[in-house]
Order: structure tokens, then C-alpha cells, then sequence
């Protein structure tokens, strides 16, 4: 057997073995009618031609020799040769932040020859141009792509090649994006623990990346076991997670992992293993600081008490007043896991008191004492008499009221009414003695006089009016006006604040005060740098009570200096000065 290589690229194919008779192939006989095949025999050789070799006309060619003496046969292959078919799509695996893994089959015919090695090009998925990624073949079916963009889009296509050469691309992968999984959560703690139930918490990822986040995925391993069992059945978005129904004294190990398309970030863990057990707390009252002296409401109030604890497990909480347990229906109390709270609609006088709050664990206990004052209006002075008149005047005593609503008496109010209009007016008001003097009545009026309780809360609904009224006597009555002696009030200037040294931004407005007294009234004049101001309409000068301000419009670098202010009364003068410095805007 000869073998003889056709190679398929339109070339012919010429096979010059011996002197031909007949040539066959597959019992075809040559010549036929093709016209791309040809024989020619010549005296010492036979040549067979096949035009435009193709790859079905591979095979096994026989040729027939004869002559008089005889014939002989000789069986030639065929072999036509070509470039590999283009490979399938290529497939896209373990995409990373900037790498993944590709994948490929070889072509499904090799074009009669070994494949020598894979091409490999990507490109943009809105873009034309296709990229190289090596130079050298590839002998393995597989490659990891590395610098590409992440969020970016892109695709991929290989050519297969052999001792021939190159073939047709294949077709596009799938598109991809380059995406990482999320940093691992951080802050993984546990937050509280029960008979039953662990409750976890943590904070997302410090990276997330084009590939978003998605989701919390959260396991747990009993400690001497590998398997991990998932918490949830799907991935969770808030940040917290209460596992019920665990089994009391277990020791677990949880860990966590964020999740998005590229897949779940490296776990974080918590390194010690959790013991499914309540965790025994003392108990510990912490008292508001507004409730550590005595809490002051009026009668009508909303009271409203909150006062946290801490212990585990929960603790028992016991309300007493002045040492009895509380049952009563207009007070509220409601417990939870950390506070308890002493609600009463409407507060009344009966309310005041000792409050005293206790939490309990087992022979562990902490306890607090509040003291509530309710305060009422007072009643009214009792006892109010005139017990003496002379001239225009009426001295009054009383007594204090009878209840004081709860709170201490701060002041009583002292009317008078004419006998003829009976219109109240009010003499004296917060008056915190038990008696006084009513003086400037009017000669020939009669009067009555009405004493009010005040306390925190108010004055009294009612007020005590004497039984008996004051006669203001006209007889025997000469006013003599007292003798004054005059007084001298002038005074010479003085200035009672000074002018300070200051330093603006230039183009804003600036004012200079100060404040001087004297009588009788001063006049005023400022000065910068020893000039009189009064006549720039650069400046403007106030005086209102006292008080002495030099406005200076839009200053430049240029006002600045030593400003001073004088004021002159006919009993002298005074002036005083300060330093304006001007800068230019940063």
C-alpha cells in the first residue's frame, strides 16, 4: 500500500505509481465523466489527476497494469487534508472580579490532521474588535482570561488549529459580566440568647461591588460535627436574625455569608461556640436622673413613668405604695423585657405618695423609691380681721389656709373694693407675710379686703373677705406735704462700657458701641485719627438710652485706625478710644 496526502485547497492531486490500465476507487472506475478527474499514460508511467481535491474523494485507490503477458494490481490511499472545523461555543466559568475560567470542546472534525493548539479572542459586548489573548497555542482546553473591567460586559470565541492552519471562530459565548462576591459581613455577634433561640446580628459587607448584594445566607454547626446546616431557607436582607426552637444546652458555631451573582463571600464566624442556655443577668434598676428628687404633678395630670432595667432571665418587677403592693383601678402598670411602666390617667391627691419599685431573679433582686407630690390649689386664709385703722391706712393679719393643696404656700394676694362699686383691686400680689399694711385709701370710703392662697399650682378658688369694713375718717384729717430737700443730679460724663478693638472684613459693614451716662444728657462726637466724623456720610451715629454706636459702611483698609469717642456736658467730658484694623477677604 502507497498513502499519498491531498491537500484540500483547490491544488490538484497527482499520483504517478506505475503504468496504468484501469484505476478504480470504491469500484468507480477512472477515467469517468468528471471533468476534475484525469489519466494519462504515458510508455513508463501512469498519471492520475483529481482537480479541486475534496473530502469525499478520500479513499482507496487501485490500480490495473496490463499487457500480453499478464496485469498487476497496487492499492494507493488517499488522504485529503483541510483546516479544522470551528469548535463550539466556548463556556464561561468561575467569573471572578476581573478573571473566569473558559472552557471548550475540540472542533468535531480536525481536518485530517492533529490539532496543534486553540486561539483565543474577547471582546466588549457593544464592541466590534475582537482582542488576542495569546500568542502561544494553547494545548489545554481550558484558560483562565485575567485584567478584565468588573461590571463590564464581554465575550468570548476560539479558533481550533492544525498543521494547515487556522479555522473559521467559533461562535460567541454567552455574555458575562465580571463580578466578585461581596466582602464577608462584619460585626458578627450575637445579641441575646434564651433557653431556645439565639438571636444574631451583624452589618453589611465593607465591599459590594458592580454584582450588588442580595442577601444574608446564615448557617450553624453543632460544635464535634462538620455539617453546617442552613438557618434560613432562602437568602435574608435585614441584618438581624432570631433562631427559635433550638435545643436548650446545645453548643453551636455560626458563621455568615453575603451573597450576589458571582456567589457568597468568605464567611465571617463567630470563633466561640454558643451555648443555647440563658444567660443569668442581675438585676439592675437604672433610674431616670428627672426622678431622682420629688416628682411634682397638678391634680388632672397625665403621669407617665417609665424606669428600665436589665437582668436575664426576665425579671419579676413589684409596684408598692407606702409599702403596700398596688391594686388599684385607676393605676396602670406594664412590664416588658427591659422597663416597666406606672401609668395614671388622671392624677388626683390621693396619688402623692413613696413609690416603690423592686425587679427580681430568683434571690437576686435591685429596688428604687419615688417620691410623687399631686398639688392642688390651696383653700382660702382663714381668719382675715382688720385689726386697726388710722389715717389712710388699715393694717390686716390672717392666718394660713387650712389645706395648703398639697404644697407648700408661696404667697397670698390682698385686695380692696369700695363699699359703693364693690370693684375688687389688687393691693398686693406673691405677699408672703400673714400681714400687712393697706395704705393711700381715700378719705371718707369705706372698705372691704379679700385675702387669695397661691401655691404652685395657682391661687385659691375662693378668697376670705372681712366681716367688717374700714371707715376712712375725714375729721381732724390736715395734710401737711413732707419737706424735701433738693437734690443735686448732674453729673459729669462717664462712660460705663468700653469701646473695644476689632477686626473686620473689608465691604462689610462694621459698628463701634459703647455706653456712657452723665447728667445732664452729653453730647457725643467721634473722631478717627483725631478727625471730627460727623459730617462723612461714610458714618453713621446713634444713641439710644446710653448706649453709643458708630456704623461704618462697606470699610476698606483705608478706615482703619484709632477711633475715639467723647461726651461733653456742662459738668466735663470724658472719651475713650479703640483700634479698627480692616482686612481684605480670604
Amino acid at each position: 500500500n502507497n498513502e499519498l496526502e491531498l491537500i484540500k485547497d483547490g491544488s490538484n492531486s497527482t499520483d504517478r505509481k506505475g503504468t496504468c490500465g484501469d484505476l478504480t476507487n470504491n469500484e468507480k472506475t477512472f477515467p469517468d465523466s468528471e471533468d476534475r478527474v484525469h489519466v494519462e499514460t504515458y510508455e513508463d508511467h501512469c498519471v492520475f489527476t483529481i482537480e479541486g481535491a475534496e473530502k469525499e474523494d478520500e479513499g482507496i485507490y487501485k490500480v490495473t497494469v496490463k499487457n500480453p503477458a499478464g496485469e498487476d494490481t497496487a492499492d494507493i490511499t488517499v488522504k485529503v487534508i483541510d483546516v479544522p472545523d470551528p469548535p463550539e461555543a466556548p463556556k464561561i466559568t468561575d467569573v471572578g472580579e476581573d478573571n473566569c475560567m473558559v472552557q471548550w470542546q475540540p472542533p468535531k472534525y480536525d481536518g485530517g490532521q492533529p490539532i496543534l493548539g486553540y486561539i483565543l479572542e474577547r471582546k466588549k459586548k457593544k464592541s466590534y474588535r475582537w482582542m488576542r489573548l495569546n500568542f502561544d497555542l494553547l494545548k489545554d482546553l481550558t484558560y483562565e482570561a485575567k485584567r478584565m473591567i468588573e461590571g463590564v460586559v464581554y465575550e468570548m470565541r476560539i479558533y481550533a488549529v492544525n498543521s494547515v492552519g487556522m479555522s473559521r471562530p467559533s461562535a460567541a459565548s454567552q455574555p458575562f459580566m465580571p463580578i466578585a462576591p461581596p466582602s464577608e459581613p462584619t460585626h458578627f455577634t450575637v445579641e441575646d440568647i434564651s433557653d431556645t433561640s439565639v438571636t444574631l446580628k451583624w452589618r453589611p459587607p465593607e465591599r459590594i461591588g458592580a454584582g450588588g448584594l442580595d442577601g444574608y445566607n446564615i448557617e450553624y454547626c453543632k460544635e464535634g460535627s462538620t455539617e453546617w446546616i442552613s438557618a434560613v431557607p432562602d437568602p435574608i436582607e435585614r441584618t438581624s436574625l432570631l433562631l427559635k426552637d433550638l435545643v436548650t444546652g446545645d453548643k453551636l458555631y455560626f458563621r455568615i455569608t453575603a451573597l450576589n451573582l458571582a456567589g457568597a463571600s468568605q464567611p465571617a464566624m463567630i470563633k466561640e461556640s454558643v451555648t443555647v442556655q440563658e444567660i443569668l443577668q442581675r438585676p439592675k434598676i437604672r433610674l431616670p436622673r428627672n426622678l431622682r428628687q420629688t416628682l411634682m404633678k397638678k391634680v388632672g395630670d397625665t403621669i407617665n413613668i417609665v424606669i428600665p432595667f436589665q437582668g436575664k432571665p426576665r425579671p419579676k418587677v413589684i409596684w408598692k405604695k407606702d409599702d403596700l403592693l398596688i391594686d388599684s383601678e385607676d393605676v396602670g402598670i406594664r412590664n416588658s423585657n427591659t422597663d416597666t411602666i406606672l401609668f395614671i390617667r388622671k392624677a388626683e391627691r390621693h396619688h402623692s405618695g413613696k413609690y416603690e419599685v423592686e425587679v427580681q431573679i430568683e434571690n437576686m433582686s435591685d429596688k428604687v423609691t419615688i417620691t410623687m407630690q399631686i398639688m392642688d390649689k390651696p383653700g382660702p386664709p382663714q381668719n382675715v380681721k382688720i385689726v386697726d385703722v388710722w389715717g389712710f391706712n388699715v393694717a390686716l393679719e390672717w392666718t394660713p389656709p387650712q389645706d395648703d393643696g398639697n404644697s407648700q404656700i408661696t404667697g397670698y394676694m390682698v385686695q380692696k373694693a369700695d363699699k359703693k362699686t364693690m370693684e375688687w383691686y389688687t393691693v398686693f400680689d406673691h405677699y408672703r407675710r400673714t400681714n400687712c399694711v393697706v395704705s393711700e385709701l381715700i378719705m371718707g370710703n369705706e372698705y372691704y379686703f379679700r385675702i387669695f392662697s397661691e401655691n404652685l399650682c395657682g391661687l385659691s378658688e375662693n378668697a376670705t373677705t372681712t366681716k367688717n369694713s374700714a371707715y376712712i375718717n375725714k375729721t381732724g384729717a390736715v395734710y401737711k406735704p413732707p419737706n424735701y430737700k433738693e437734690h443735686d443730679f448732674s453729673e459729669a460724663p462717664k462712660f460705663t462700657h468700653p469701646l473695644s478693638d476689632r477686626s473686620v472684613v473689608s465691604g462689610y459693614n462694621a459698628t463701634l458701641s459703647c455706653a456712657v451716662r452723665g447728667s445732664p444728657k452729653p453730647k457725643i462726637f467721634w473722631f478717627k485719627n483725631n478727625m471730627d466724623l460727623s459730617r462723612d456720610a461714610k458714618y453713621r451715629m446713634f444713641s439710644k438710652h446710653g448706649v453709643l454706636t458708630l456704623e461704618i459702611r462697606k470699610p476698606s483698609p483705608f478706615d482703619g485706625g484709632i477711633y475715639t469717642c467723647k461726651a461733653v456736658n456742662e459738668c466735663g467730658e470724658a472719651e475713650i478710644e479703640c483700634r479698627l484694623d480692616v482686612r481684605a477677604p480670604q
